[in-house]
C-alpha cells in the first residue's frame, strides 16, 4: 500500500470509514458531516478535451463508495476499478483532478499464466501539473490480456460556486429554513473531480455505487436502490447501495441527495418484450403543486421515443428531478436521472423530449469523442422536435424549423460568417445537421429513416459511434428500400452540407415553350460584396422535390432528382399556366428563386381562395425566399413586395412570421428618404388585422396571442396612434407616481414607441430615471431603459442631449460600458446613425482628447459612427469628408473607417439599384389603398 508523499496519509485501508471526527461524535444534527482540513482548490480545474489517455488498460467495472459531509461541503470515497490490459506496460494512466486528494492506492493484477491476483508494487505515482492525468508507475511490465484492479481512497471538496462535478448548494423553505442539496453534473468531463476514473466517453463500464445520506433525505442515482444499511455510531445516516448499472460512460453517472418528495405515484412504461421502466418525478414538498401533470407528460414522451427507437433501454427506472437552486446552464442528463432547474421543468414543449432522447443517443450509444457531438445534438434535436410537434400539434407557438432556418440563412449568407460571436459556429453546425436529418426524413421517407436509426442503435448500443456510422446506417437501409438512386451515397450527401459554413441558393428558370426547367445552384450570399473566395467551387448534393401546380401533391416528398451539378435540366414540366414549387415545406435548408412568370403564377394562386391547398410552411417559405432573394440582389423588390399582398387573407401566424422579419430587416436597410412611406405602408397593411383582433374579448389561442403581440409591437414602432395611446396611458402612471425611482410599472414593450414618438417631457422623465437609478434595483432594468432611451428616438435633439450629458458634461452616472452601449444602439437606424456621425465631426477635438487613452471606446465610436446602417451617396460623402479631414488622426481606428468606407460603397450600389424600385412600389400601394392611416403625427 502506497500513499502520495505530499498528501495527508491514512495509515491503514481498514480504518473505520464511517466514524465522525472526535469533535463530532455526539453531533445530533441529521446531516452526515465531517471537519477536516480545507482542500486547496485555487489551482482551478481546467478542461482538457484535447488530451486523451493512452489506451494501455480498459476499465471493466467500478465499485464506488462516496461519503459526503454536507454541512462542510466535503466528501471522501473509495473506488475499485476492474481493468484489463490491452497493451503491455509498466504504467497505467487515468484521470484525476488536481483538487482531488489521493490518500491511498494499490494495484492488483493477474497475468495470463498466473493462478491468483498479485499485489503489484507501485514505484511512483505522479500527476501531470498541467493536465488532470494521474500515472501509476509499476515495478514490472504487465502483459497484454492481464486482468486486475486499481484501488483508491480519496477525499475532496464539493463544488460550491457552480452546479458542476459533485456540487453542494442551499435553498430556503417557505418557513425561511435553510436546506442543503447535493448532486452531480459530470458532463463533459467532471467525473474526475469526484473520483479517479477513465473519464472519456469511450471507456464504458458498469458502476456499483453506494452513498451515505442523512435519513431525512433521499438519494437518487441511475438505478434503483439495492439495499439500505444502518451505520454503526451514526443514528441519523444510512448507506444506500444502488443496483449495478449497464456499461456506461463516466459522464452519465448521476447522484442527487436532497429533501425531496415524489410527485404522486409512479407511472410505468412496458414494452412488448416485457421490459418495465418505472417513471418518477421529484421535487421539494412546497413545489409539487407546480409539477402537476409532469408524470403524465413523462410517460407520454418516453412512450413516443421508445416506440420510435424500437430498441429497449437497459434501465429499470427514470427519475426527473426539479432540483432547488440548481444553477446548471443545461439539465444534468444522467442515464436514468435527469436534473432540471425548478423553473425549467417542462410540462410541454421541446426540452423534456430532448433530454429523454439522449438516453438512447448519448448514453446507450455515445459519441466516440466530443467532436462528434454535433451529429449527436443534431439528431436528438430533430427527434425531440418531431415528438414535440406530434404531441403539441395544436401549439402554434412552435415555429420550427423556420426560426432555426432564418438564423442560419442570415448568418451563413454573410461575407464572414460566425466571425463575431463565440460559440455561434458550433451552434449553427448543430442546427445545420438537425436540418439535414430533417431533409433525409423527408426524402428517403420517415419509415426508412426510422429503420436506419434503429439499425444504427442496435449495432452501436453500449458502444461509441462516429458521425459516419449514422450516415452509413441510413444509406444502407435507404438502398435496401430503394429510396435513393444507386449513385447516391448519404454519407457523401451529408459531407457536402457539413464541410463548409455556407448554404446554396437554387434558381429555377422555366422554358414555357419546351416545358423544361433549368436548375442551377450557387452559394447563397446576402451581404455585399459577393466576393467570397472559391465560391464557384462550392457544390451541394441537392434533392429536387418538385410540386406541380397542375397536380398538387405535397405528401410525395421523393426527389425527382438529386444533383451536385451547377446546372441540370428537368423535362416534362407543367404548361405555362401552372406554377412549380421546388423544396416545399423547407425540406432542405436552401432558398429557391424562380423566373418572373412562375413568381407571378404563384402570387395569383396565393391570392385566390385556393391558397390553403399550399401548406402553411410552404406559403411562409415562398414569402421568406422572395424578400431574401431580393435583399441579395437576385430578385426584383417589386416581385418580393408583391408576394406580401396575399397576406391580406392570411390567418396562420406561421405564414406571417417572415413578414415581421422582413419589416425589421428592410426597415433598417432603406434610407430615411423613403422611411416615412415604408412606415405608412406598414400601418395601412397591418392595422386592419390589429383592429380585428382587438375586438375579441378573450384570445386563448397561443398563435393568435403571439400574432397580436407582434402586430402591436410593429405598429407602435411605426407610429400607429391607437397602440401608442395605450402605451402612453401606462407611462403616465409612472410619471405621476410619488416615488418613480422605486420601481417601474411600465411594460418593457412600451418604452421604444414612447421615446420615438412621444413628447420631450416623456423622454426627459426617463432620462432622469436613468441618472437617478438606485443601486439596490436590478441594473438590467437600467440597461434596458438606457438602450431604448438612446436607440429608439431619431430626433437629433434627444440624441445630442444624452450624448452631451454622458460625454461632454461627464456625468458620473454613465460608465464606459454605458457609452459603448449607446454608440452601438445608434447604429440601428440610419437617421440616428447620422446624428452620431455629425456629433463625432462637430466634437472631434474634444472626443479625440477624451478617449486618447481609451482605445476600446475610441475604436467603437469610430466603428459605429462611420459604419452602422449608411446606404446612400450622401452618407458616403460625409464619411469620406471626415476621413480626409482627419486622415492620420484616427490612430487604432484608421483601418476601421477605411473598412467601413469600402462596405458603404457596396451599400450605395444596393440603394441605387433598389430604393427607386421600392419607392415606386410603395407609392403605388399607398395610392390604391382605402385604409385610413391613423398616424400619431397626423392631427387628431
Amino acid at each position: 500500500m502506497k500513499a502520495i508523499s505530499f498528501l495527508f496519509v491514512i495509515s491503514a485501508f481498514d480504518c473505520c470509514v464511517h466514524s465522525l471526527p472526535p469533535d463530532k461524535n455526539q453531533h445530533q444534527q441529521s446531516l452526515h458531516i465531517i471537519k477536516t482540513r480545507s482542500i486547496d482548490v485555487n489551482n482551478a480545474y481546467s478542461l482538457s478535451l484535447e488530451t486523451r489517455l493512452e489506451q494501455i488498460v480498459e476499465p471493466t467495472g467500478y465499485k464506488l463508495d462516496i461519503e459526503p459531509y454536507l454541512e462542510d461541503g466535503l466528501f471522501k470515497g473509495h473506488v475499485k476499478i476492474n481493468i484489463t490490459w490491452v497493451k503491455e506496460s509498466d504504467e497505467v494512466s487515468l484521470h484525476c483532478a488536481h483538487e482531488l486528494e489521493i490518500i491511498e492506492y494499490q494495484v492488483h493484477a493477474k497475468t495470463p499464466n498466473a493462478k491468483d491476483l498479485q499485489n503489484i508494487t507501485v514505484t511512483r505515482l505522479s500527476i501531470d501539473s498541467k493536465k488532470p492525468i494521474m500515472t501509476i508507475h509499476l515495478d514490472q511490465v504487465i502483459p497484454k490480456t492481464s486482468e486486475g484492479y486499481l484501488e483508491f481512497r480519496f477525499k475532496g471538496q464539493m463544488e460550491m460556486a457552480s452546479s458542476e462535478a459533485f456540487f453542494r448548494t442551499t435553498y430556503k423553505t417557505e418557513q425561511e429554513e435553510e436546506r442543503i442539496v447535493a448532486a452531480t453534473q459530470f458532463r463533459p468531463n467532471n467525473a474526475r473531480r469526484m473520483f479517479p476514473c477513465f473519464d472519456e466517453p469511450g471507456f464504458k463500464a458498469p458502476f456499483e455505487l453506494s452513498v451515505v445520506r442523512p435519513k431525512n433525505m433521499v438519494a437518487l442515482s441511475n438505478t434503483p436502490i439495492l439495499k439500505t444499511e444502518e451505520i454503526a455510531g451514526e443514528p441519523d445516516a444510512v448507506r444506500v447501495y444502488f443496483e449495478r448499472t449497464p456499461p456506461m460512460s463516466t459522464f452519465t453517472l448521476g447522484l442527487v441527495i436532497a429533501e425531496l418528495q415524489q410527485l404522486g405515484t409512479s407511472t410505468h412504461y412496458k414494452d412488448a418484450n416485457g421490459n418495465d421502466i418505472e417513471l418518477r418525478a421529484w421535487g421539494r414538498a412546497e413545489y409539487l403543486t407546480a409539477l402537476e401533470g409532469l408524470n403524465e407528460r413523462i410517460k407520454l414522451v418516453f412512450t413516443e421515443l421508445a416506440n420510435y427507437w424500437q430498441v429497449p433501454l437497459p434501465l429499470k427506472q427514470l427519475d426527473i428531478v426539479a432540483l432547488p437552486n440548481y444553477r446548471g446552464f443545461k439539465p444534468a442528463d444522467n442515464w436514468g436521472l435527469i436534473v432540471f432547474r425548478e423553473s425549467d421543468i417542462p410540462k410541454r414543449g421541446y426540452q423534456l423530449e430532448l433530454e429523454i432522447a439522449y438516453h438512447w443517443l448519448g448514453a446507450l450509444t455515445t459519441p466516440a469523442w466530443w467532436n462528434e457531438s454535433y451529429v449527436n445534438k443534431g439528431l436528438t434535436g430533430f427527434l425531440a422536435t418531431e415528438i414535440s410537434f406530434k404531441l403539441d400539434s395544436a401549439d402554434s407557438e412552435n415555429l420550427w424549423p423556420i426560426r432555426m432556418l432564418y438564423s442560419i440563412y442570415y448568418e451563413l449568407s454573410k461575407r464572414y460568417p460566425n466571425s463575431r460571436i463565440t460559440g455561434l459556429k458550433q451552434e449553427i453546425a448543430c442546427n445545420k445537421i438537425e436540418l439535414l436529418f430533417r431533409l433525409l426524413n423527408y426524402t428517403i421517407g420517415a419509415n426508412t429513416f426510422k429503420k436506419g436509426l434503429t439499425a444504427f442503435i442496435e449495432t452501436k448500443k453500449f458502444k461509441t459511434f462516429v458521425g459516419d456510422d449514422i450516415w452509413n446506417a441510413l444509406n444502407d437501409v435507404a438502398v435496401a428500400d430503394g429510396k435513393i438512386p444507386k449513385d447516391i451515397n448519404l454519407r457523401k450527401v451529408a459531407e457536402s452540407w457539413t464541410a463548409n459554413d455556407r448554404l446554396p441558393a437554387v434558381t429555377v428558370t422555366r422554358n414555357y415553350d419546351k416545358n423544361t426547367a433549368r436548375i442551377t445552384q450557387k452559394v447563397y450570399l446576402r451581404e455585399r460584396p459577393h466576393d467570397v473566395p472559391n465560391a464557384d467551387k462550392l457544390l451541394w448534393w441537392i434533392p429536387l422535390v418538385l410540386i406541380r401546380g397542375d397536380n398538387l401533391d405535397f405528401k410525395n416528398t421523393t426527389p425527382i432528382a438529386w444533383t451536385k451539378h451547377k446546372e441540370l435540366t428537368l423535362e416534362n414540366m407543367p404548361s405555362k399556366d401552372h406554377f412549380v414549387i421546388v423544396n416545399p415545406d423547407e425540406i432542405g435548408p436552401f432558398p429557391v428563386n424562380y423566373d418572373e412568370r412562375n413568381w407571378d403564377l404563384l402570387l395569383q394562386y396565393l391570392l385566390s381562395d385556393k391558397r390553403e391547398t399550399i401548406p402553411a410552411l410552404t406559403r411562409a417559405k415562398l414569402l421568406h425566399d422572395a424578400w431574401n432573394l431580393a435583399y441579395a440582389g437576385e430578385l426584383s423588390f417589386a416581385s418580393a413586395l408583391n408576394m406580401t399582398l396575399f397576406l391580406k387573407n392570411e390567418k396562420d401566424f406561421m405564414v406571417w412570421d417572415p413578414m415581421f422579419v422582413m419589416i425589421d430587416h428592410i426597415g433598417r436597410q432603406i434610407c430615411p428618404c423613403i422611411k416615412d412611406k415604408f412606415r405608412k405602408y406598414i400601418r395601412i397593411f397591418l392595422s386592419p388585422f390589429y383592429e380585428e383582433l382587438m375586438k375579441e374579448k378573450e384570445i386563448k389561442d397561443i398563435g393568435k396571442k403571439k400574432f397580436l403581440g407582434m402586430l402591436r409591437n410593429v405598429l407602435c414602432k411605426n407610429g400607429y396612434r391607437p397602440c401608442l395611446q395605450k402605451a402612453r396611458e401606462a407611462y403616465s402612471t409612472w410619471m405621476t407616481s410619488p416615488n418613480p425611482d422605486e420601481g417601474n410599472p411600465v411594460p418593457d414593450r412600451e418604452f421604444c414607441p414612447i421615446f420615438q414618438w412621444g413628447t420631450q417631457e416623456e423622454w426627459d422623465f426617463a432620462l432622469q430615471r436613468v441618472i437617478n437609478f438606485p443601486s439596490a434595483r436590478s441594473q438590467s432594468e437600467r440597461t434596458y431603459l438606457l438602450k431604448t432611451l438612446i436607440g429608439c428616438p431619431t430626433d437629433e435633439y434627444k440624441i445630442n442631449k444624452l450624448l452631451n450629458i454622458s460625454i461632454i458634461e461627464g456625468n458620473g452616472n454613465f460608465s464606459e460600458t454605458d457609452l459603448n452601449l449607446m454608440f452601438s444602439m445608434l447604429t440601428g437606424d440610419q437617421a440616428a446613425n447620422s446624428v452620431l456621425l455629425n456629433y463625432l465631426d462637430k466634437h472631434w477635438d474634444f472626443l479625440k482628447t477624451k478617449f486618447r487613452s481609451k482605445t476600446n471606446l475610441w475604436d467603437n465610436l469610430i466603428s459605429d459612427a462611420t459604419g452602422g446602417r449608411f446606404t446612400t451617396q450622401g452618407d458616403l460623402d460625409s464619411i469620406n469628408k471626415l476621413y480626409v479631414a482627419h486622415q492620420g488622426e484616427f490612430g487604432s481606428a484608421e483601418h476601421i473607417i477605411e473598412h467601413n468606407i469600402k462596405n458603404i460603397r457596396e451599400e450605395v450600389k444596393w440603394s441605387a439599384e433598389n430604393i427607386p424600385v421600392i419607392e415606386k412600389w410603395l407609392d403605388n400601394y399607398i395610392a390604391n389603398s382605402n385604409v385610413k392611416d391613423d398616424f400619431i403625427g397626423n392631427s387628431a
